[in-house]
Formats: structure tokens, sequence, C-alpha cells
């Protein structure tokens, strides 16, 4: 049986593997038909690629490329593409207060046409794997989670998205309206069944579930541990934002008398698969707490700085042992939605709060890429370029204007503007090709997402 193989040649390639290697004239090959690295060498050295009998190979020519790992981003709300650019100058409780009544509006067709559009703009930005956190289910929406599903099987992007919820509406104390709320029953059905329906915990899965109660200002104590409970039982991951903004900080010391770490381990939200969306405002406690329970964060650098909520404490929590990946956050807080932007943020906030030697240029890559996949529990077949791992790479092009002659590859990804996307895999799989979507037609999804806006800033102005 003749098997099919990429090799893509002649380029540098950033492994992030065990050793860090960075190799020159390297080559990469990749199993098309089973989706994985079946080897990466070093042309410098005479190496050649191995390729036996009944091996029909294409070539690619990597020259003036440097090759990584596919980004994994951590942290989203694909249906805010629909609204972006609104309220632009509030903060978090004021953004949230101005745009759930229009959020109250979405349904199948809107989170489907907006997610769609949210993940070729990722893939277009060096994105392989995205999760996404879906905590908004107006009364007879449809099947949000199931149009966001289909939405990233077009794009062809391994998707983690989250089961989210809030129960916990404004005449209970909480901040959203009533009427973006549901019941916990509801939730706790509606969450089971998500599982049931799309996740695969298998190798190389591309579709994973995990459970994500919204925040402690929307989600009651209750709802928090049965939903523990539930991801527990079924052996998924939880995921919830924590400690974003000073306004949570005093509602939680207000309403439950600890701060929001302290008040996520009452409910038993800290743990190896638990990840935190945030993780801003932690005192020295709080990072230990997480590093302790092996709790991982989504950094969210450029969200946080657009809500001015503060610049997360990522070198502490990297030195304590916490695992820290990288999130662009949903698009109506971050309208760059930039996988390889977050890198560049982190890093330039890190040494904004820390000085030059808080955050490396190297590092900064790896929380955009084996970070994440520390987080998502996937480090073992993805985040690296090793052979046996599932073949989600980007190649970059980085001998035009706005790179050549910078000296340090890895700072002409981090440091210059996201260069052009020559090459996006996953799973062996083009997706992005001389830096366009080639899976869908991406100005017919461009006009189905202003559409989905605008009918959606129709009916908030209709109720």
């Amino acid at each position: 049986m003749t098997r099919r193989v990429l090799v893509v040649q002649d380029c540098t390639v950033l492994t992030m593997d065990a050793g860090r290697r960075e190799l020159d004239r390297a080559w990469v090959v990749v199993d098309t038909d089973a989706g994985t690295i079946l080897a990466v060498g070093d042309g410098a050295s005479g190496a050649r690629p191995p390729l036996g009998p009944d091996v029909e190979a294409t070539y690619r020519s990597g020259a003036g490329c440097v090759l990584t790992p596919g980004l994994v981003n951590t942290h989203h709300h694909l249906y805010q593409w629909a609204t972006r650019g609104m309220a632009v100058d509030a903060t978090l409780f004021g953004w949230l207060t101005s745009l759930y009544p229009v959020w109250a509006g979405i349904d199948e067709r809107t989170v489907g046409d907006a997610g769609r559009a949210a993940l070729a703009w990722l893939a277009r930005t060096g994105c392989t794997t995205t999760t996404d956190h879906h905590y908004v289910f107006p009364r007879g929406s449809g099947d949000l989670l199931g149009a966001e599903v289909a939405a990233a099987a077009d794009i062809g992007l391994r998707f983690h998205p989250t089961r989210g919820s809030m129960d916990l509406g404004a005449s209970r104390g909480g901040l959203p309206p009533d009427d973006v709320v549901e019941e916990i029953g509801s939730v706790l059905v509606a969450t089971a069944d998500a599982v049931d329906r799309f996740h695969d915990p298998g190798p190389g899965a591309m579709v994973r579930i995990g459970v994500a109660p919204c925040s402690p200002f929307s989600a009651s104590a209750e709802l928090m541990r049965e939903s523990a409970a539930l991801a527990r039982d079924r052996g998924v991951r939880m995921h919830t934002h924590l400690a974003e903004t000073d306004d949570e900080e005093s509602f939680c010391r207000d309403r439950f008398g600890v701060g929001p770490v302290e008040y996520a381990e009452r409910l038993g939200w800290l743990g190896p698969d638990v990840w935190l969306a945030h993780a801003v405002h932690l005192a020295d406690d709080d990072v230990r707490r997480l590093a302790d329970s092996g709790t991982g964060v989504a950094h969210c650098p450029t969200s946080n700085a657009r809500l001015g909520a503060g610049i997360a404490r990522v070198r502490d929590l990297v030195d304590a042992g916490v695992a820290v990946g990288l999130g662009v956050d949903g698009a109506a807080s971050n309208e760059s939605a930039s996988m390889l932007e977050e890198a560049r943020h982190a890093l330039l906030l890190a040494r904004a709060r820390g000085g030059p030697q808080a955050l490396g240029v190297r590092h900064a890559l790896e929380l955009a890429t084996l970070g994440g996949a520390r987080l998502l529990g996937r480090e073992d077949d993805i985040g690296s370029v090793v052979p046996g791992k599932q073949a989600d790479l980007a190649l970059w092009r980085v001998d035009g204007l706005g790179h050549a002659g910078i000296a340090d590859p890895v700072a002409a990804l981090v440091l210059a503007d996201r260069p052009p996307l020559e090459l996006l895999l996953v799973d062996g799989r083009v997706v992005v090709e001389h830096d366009r979507v080639v899976t869908v037609d991406e100005d017919e999804v461009a006009r189905a997402a202003a559409a989905a806006h605008a009918a959606l800033l129709e009916r908030a102005e209709g109720r």
C-alpha cells in the first residue's frame, strides 16, 4: 500500500521538543493519510528524509520560512465576533452590562456564521487548536454548540469547545440579566448531552468537550459544584473565568468573604483538570494554591489590556510551576483575535511589569504552543514538532520586507509584525496556503459574519 507524504524542506524548524532544538535548512516529513509527523531532520548536517519504498512524496520548499508547531488558543468566545467594536471604552462589568442584552438575541445561525469567521481568522494567525467558552444560551436559540462544532469542522481546526453556563441572574445578585441564565437542572442535562454527542477522548481527537460555568458573578456555588462533579464523573476538563478584575475581587469578598481563588478552591475548582481564564489579580497565596493544585492559567494579555483589567503575573506563575497558555479571548474584547499577536503582547506586558528579563521570545512562543497543549491535556500529541505527534504545523514566511534581515528567527515571529502564513496544516491537511484559508471561501465567510452582526443589532433594537 502506498503511503502519501508531504516533505517541507529548507526551512528553519523551531521544534519545541524536549531539547528545544532549532534546526537550520531542515525538513519535516508528514504522513498526510495518518495526519502525523513521520520525521524531522537537519539538512545542514547532510541528513536526508528517510523515504522508503512505496512512498508517494510531495515536496514543498520552505526557503525563507520558519516552521513552528501550530499555535494553541486556550480561551475564546467565538460568538462575540458578531459584536466587535462595541463598548470600546468600558471596564469589564460595564462592557458586560452593555453587551448582555445584545447577546440575548443570538441564535444558531448567528453563532455558526460568527464562529466560522472567528475560526477562519484564528487559522490565518497560525492557530491549529482552539477552545471556546460558550455560556450564553437564550431560550429557543437552537443548537448553539452544534453550530460551533460544525463551523470548526468546516474550517478544519482542532476544537475544544466548553459547554458554559450561567444561573445567577440579576434578580439573585448576579451580573447577567435574568433572560440569559438557565436553571441548574437544564444546564447539567445539556452539558452531559454535549459530552455524549461530541467528546472524543482518543489520541488525535479533533473535538473534545469541557465543562465551564462562566464566573463567580454569574454562576452559583451549587452550579459550580454540580458541574465539577459531572466533569470529573465523565473525565473531561473544567474551565472558568477567575480573578480577571478588581470588581470581581470586591464581588467575591463582599458576597463570599474570600477572594476568587480561595472561593474556587472551596467549590472544588482547583486541580490538574482545571484551567482558569485570566487570573490577573492574584496574591502570593493564590499563586501557591494554583501551583500546589496543578491548576493551569489561560493568559489573555490583549483582552486584559483592552478592558484595563491589569497585567497577569506570568513570570511568577511560571516560576511557581503553574502551566500557562495563551488565549485571544472573545473578539468583542480583542478585535484583532490573533494568536501570534498574543505571544508578542504576553512578552511586552510581562516586561512592562517585571523588566526586560521577565519573559523571553522563546518562552513567549512556548506559551503559544506547548504551553497551550499542556493546559488542554494534549501535550502528548500536539504542541511540538516531534515524530509521532499530530501534524499541526505553521510555516511562516520571513523573507519579505517586514522581516528580512532579522537575525533571530524567533524574534522575527514574536517581536515583528505578523508574517505571512505560507502554510498551515492541521492533522496533516492544508487549512491555509499563501496566507489564505483554503477550506472555505473567505469572502463569503466575511459577508455572512457582517450579516450576522447587522441582524443581531436589529434584533436588540427591536426588543
